[in-house]
């Protein structure tokens, strides 16, 4: 049993639970469950609320036998609280080589990719994610109080702007965060009362990351200022929370009224001035423009001081180009479409050629040799355009309809014997066309990945 203090912080976290995170009474909560102190107690307060758990935990095979040991651990408590469990095992120094990012960052989007697939797999409806009010199933993680203010910090520290002043949200879509009124000393105290054990990660006592260098140093430095440092800047992320609304519509208004669209930002050439409030608000604007897509605000100031045509900028998701006067946005590109291939018979080319679209392309077969291959556009490739006799270079026909940069650097071609046949997504070459004499046709197919 817990004593009254505990009790009264069940109550505090099922009230923060209907206030900021609306999920219903009963609901089915995968938890997220290293085995540490904070998710050990997430998984014992949700069950003294009555939710519906199942709890998750990552294998990321990074620390040898304690790895191991944290696994055990979780699965007896699991036995124990009658909770079922799903365990997944990473091999993270792989994953993090792959997809070129460091082992924290791996292991963090492992760890989030892993959690989302169990939610969409109880709740397929794509609407999850834009629910207004209340949630019937969500993804508990145990970030509380102290963590809320070392995400501040850090945020700062990387000079983020008024989202990352929020911090954490409560909820973010079907990730919810139901710990986040709550202090680390009052999880303790909690597990303590209840006689709970729990499992320690050694390198959270190591100051080796700029996170628990903020955690064993930086923070204790403000308490001795303020003993309630952590209250008052997790309630500093709860103002500008609570802000955003406002300033994110704010936002949209002065998008529409510069002209600034999802992938191009106009530069005025006043913004080239140094200091005043148009520069100001231009480089806010550009900001905001960027959020999520993984730009520094180096990055930032380089692509508003820059004039130079042709310049580009790319982090781990996106690419910008300066074209003119404008920065323009792409995803970055992936790996190359595959084709599929389909014979079709002479006698079916009305019912077959009536099914068109850019990434539908018809051929004569027998002037196809197999395989074909896709790869991205280089220098000096030519073709000659369906309708057209001379052979023209895809770069000046890319050119003709005014595509920048960017978007040539992202165009593919498919080939056979080394000769374009295809420009994907414009226009086939013309000698390998369908023609009254064709016996067969080659109907190619581009798959985007």
């Amino acid at each position: 049993m817990t004593t009254s203090g505990g009790e009264a912080m069940i109550d505090r976290v099922s009230a923060y639970i209907d206030r900021e995170i609306g999920l219903e009474a009963g609901s089915l909560v995968y938890v997220g469950l290293s085995g540490g102190a904070d998710s050990t107690a997430l998984l014992l307060i949700l069950k003294e609320l009555g939710y519906s758990l199942h709890a998750l935990h990552c294998n990321f095979h990074l620390r040898g036998e304690e790895s191991d040991r944290d696994q055990a651990f979780v699965e007896e408590l699991c036995r124990q609280q009658d909770v079922p469990l799903s365990v997944r095992h990473f091999q993270t120094h792989d994953e993090a080589l792959r997809r070129g990012v460091g082992i924290e960052m791996a292991a963090r989007d492992l760890r989030y990719e892993w959690f989302r697939e169990e939610l969409h797999s109880s709740l397929p409806d794509s609407s999850l994610f834009t629910l207004p009010s209340s949630l019937h199933c969500a993804v508990a993680v145990a970030h509380h109080l102290d963590d809320q203010a070392e995400t501040l910090l850090l945020n700062l520290l990387r000079g983020t702007g008024l989202r990352g002043m929020a911090g954490m949200r409560p909820r973010n879509g079907g990730i919810i965060r139901p710990l986040l009124c709550i202090s680390r000393e009052e999880i303790l105290q909690y597990l303590e009362q209840r006689g709970q054990t729990y499992v320690t990660d050694s390198t959270n006592l190591e100051p080796c990351t700029v996170r628990n260098r903020l955690r064993l140093e930086v923070i204790p430095l403000l308490r001795s200022i303020n003993p309630k440092a952590d209250e008052h800047l997790c309630l500093a992320c709860d103002n500008v929370r609570q802000s955003l609304p406002y300033y994110i519509k704010g936002i949209g208004t002065a998008f529409r009224e510069h002209g600034i669209t999802d992938e191009s930002f106009p530069l005025p050439a006043s913004s080239f001035l140094p200091g005043g409030e148009s520069g100001a608000m231009l480089r806010t604007l550009l900001h905001e423009w960027l959020a999520d897509k993984g730009f520094n605000g180096t990055q930032e100031s380089e692509m508003l001081a820059s004039t130079q045509t042709g310049r580009m900028w790319h982090s781990g998701t996106h690419t910008i180009l300066r074209d003119r006067d404008s920065l323009l946005l792409t995803a970055t590109r992936g790996e190359a479409p595959e084709v599929k291939l389909q014979p079709v018979l002479h006698q079916e080319i009305v019912s077959c050629i009536g099914e068109t679209g850019p990434d539908i392309a018809y051929f004569d077969a027998d002037l196809i040799t197999t395989p074909i291959e896709v790869r991205p556009v280089r220098e000096g490739d030519a073709f000659v355009p369906f309708g057209m006799k001379g052979r023209k270079l895809v770069s000046d026909y890319l050119t003709d309809r005014k595509l920048n940069r960017l978007q040539k650097a992202e165009q593919f071609v498919a080939t056979c014997d080394g000769n374009i046949i295809w420009l994907i997504g414009h226009r086939s070459d013309n000698r390998y066309r369908v023609t009254d004499s064709t016996g067969r046709i080659l109907k190619v197919t581009c798959i985007h990945r």
